[in-house]
């Protein structure tokens, strides 16, 4: 059995190669980073290492050659000389007050004053961050190192509250334009984030800030390639397969269909999610590890607010300038969706510069689709998952009525502000509903005119289904026999229902349902 200790939670280089854990060489990219540029950003979903990026940045900076021994960096680099370090982390606040952005500032500051000293006129945060990068170089005798980790984390917890937006907006702007002014004291500055907030936004003034996230040669600086995972994981991938009783082709393909998928260009290699990808070796078990670290609730808010048809999900198109920066005050939600890691680029038409976006896996698309549930049907968090099962079962034994009825029960006592646009909602509960069933049994969701609406498929049954609002399920049924829906699989030796569902504007709910 593998002896490796997988570093799950551990974003510190220093604690990680002291006790020890299993690390995957990024040192060659970072060195090639440190010696061709000074100022950068880079953009993944959280979980994916920025953190330990950040960590094992600061320890090349202090000079702490012994950490990268064996590793390809210590053979690159010559030199291993100390620099003063300001390590900004803003992962650490809770921002949903006035002042929350203030406090945070203010620790880092007054910590590296203790450090540095400070002068009596510099009174703003801005004053004292270039006060702070002056004497540290003056001191030392060496250029500053500048890193910040989640540099967006103020503003992303801050999406829908205007104000909240303004007022970190008005602090970060000047507080990160010290970057530019102070450049002859800086030898090197990386911020990494979830999202890129542009236009009005904190990086106006910060032009000189290379952005790396949708840059090929850098891809794999977070994450895990696939070319490092055989490398790096192999005997391991065996004794995996082995314990879930596969094959090591199937076992390959699967972990593919679960963790891999996440491409953050239009022609790069695909990138597995590192926290699920060891968090699965850990425990020979394939799971939902990302979501079970918790999903942004501002993601759905910002869907419902701008009454986001759910099906364009699977299937959006969008280009580069719409991919690579969030305004603060977009009615667009897929920048923020793409950015946190739950869509990634699936096509390009280099014709038009149009990127076609899905989700990258199962664990996601999975993931996602159940954290959907409780905000757009009658169901809590707790009950959802058993009435998916309970959905699955019925389907599988042919057992219409009884899940016609559960599909009522969602519907029902519906919040107002979610049914504005009634048509839209059914349509919303439906995806959700039918994406989660077709995890285990076969679901087409068709929605172009003259093809069915939905065709389900058991290993006994097929069912063919039509909706209809403000209509009658008798007309839904005619409409299947009238344009030959069931027709290709009329020579299936399964029992076939024809199914006619009409909704009810008056009920908000599903009115009636009849089956042939």
């Amino acid at each position: 059995m593998s002896n490796k200790i997988y570093p799950i939670g551990i974003q510190n280089f220093e604690s990680l190669r002291k006790d020890n854990y299993f690390y995957i060489d990024k040192t060659a990219l970072i060195y090639k980073m440190v010696k061709t540029g000074r100022y950068y950003f880079l953009s993944r979903p959280r979980r994916f290492g920025k953190s330990l990026l950040i960590s094992t940045l600061e320890a090349y900076f202090r000079g702490k050659r012994e950490l990268f021994e064996g590793l390809a960096v210590e053979k690159l680099e010559k030199d291993w000389i100390e620099h003063p370090i300001l390590h900004l982390d803003l992962n650490i606040g809770k921002y949903d007050t006035l002042d929350g952005l203030d406090k945070i500032l203010n620790d880092h500051l007054v910590r590296w004053e203790e450090v540095y000293g400070t002068r009596p006129s510099e009174t703003s945060f801005s004053l004292r961050f270039a006060g702070i990068i002056q004497r540290a170089c003056e001191q030392s005798g060496q250029r500053v190192a500048i890193l910040v980790d989640e540099y967006d984390k103020p503003m992303l917890q801050a999406i829908g509250n205007e104000t909240l937006q303004t007022e970190y907006r008005n602090t970060l702007k000047p507080f990160y334009g010290v970057l530019k002014t102070m450049d002859g004291c800086i030898k090197f500055a990386m911020l990494t984030g979830v999202t890129k907030f542009g236009k009005v936004s904190v990086f106006s003034d910060l032009n000189n800030l290379e952005d790396l996230s949708m840059w090929n040669e850098y891809i794999d600086i977070c994450g895990i390639s696939d070319k490092e995972l055989q490398d790096n994981l192999e005997t391991e991938m065996h004794e995996f397969a082995d314990a879930q009783g596969l094959t090591y082709e199937r076992f390959c393909d699967k972990l593919r269909e679960y963790y891999d998928g996440y491409h953050f260009t239009h022609n790069s290699i695909g990138i597995y999610n590192p926290f699920s990808l060891l968090n699965a070796f850990k425990r020979y078990e394939f799971g939902n590890y990302w979501f079970e670290t918790g999903t942004p609730t501002y993601l759905v808010k910002l869907l419902q607010k701008h009454h986001y048809d759910l099906k364009r999900m699977a299937d959006e198109e969008t280009d580069a300038q719409v991919l690579n920066s969030i305004d603060s005050e977009s009615t667009n939600p897929i920048p923020v969706i793409y950015q946190s890691g739950y869509l990634t680029i699936k096509g390009y038409d280099t014709e038009f510069g149009i990127y076609k976006l899905g989700f990258p896996n199962r664990e996601v698309e999975e993931g996602f689709v159940r954290f959907l549930l409780p905000y757009y049907a009658n169901t809590n968090k707790v009950e959802a998952p058993f009435e998916i099962q309970k959905f699955v079962q019925e389907v599988r034994t042919g057992d219409c009525n009884a899940f016609f009825r559960r599909l009522q029960s969602f519907f029902a006592d519906t919040p107002y502000e979610l049914v504005r646009d009634l048509e839209l909602h059914y349509q919303n509960v439906l995806f959700i509903v039918f994406k989660l069933i077709g995890f285990y049994v076969k679901a087409e969701y068709h929605t172009s005119e003259g093809r069915v609406d939905l065709v389900l498929q058991t290993e006994k049954y097929i069912y063919v289904m039509e909706f209809k609002l403000e209509g009658a399920a008798e007309e839904a049924l005619q409409q299947i026999n009238a344009k030959h829906y069931a027709q290709p699989f009329e020579a299936d030796g399964r029992k076939l229902f024809k199914i006619g569902v009409n909704f009810s504007n008056a009920t908000r709910n599903i009115e009636s349902w009849l089956v042939e």
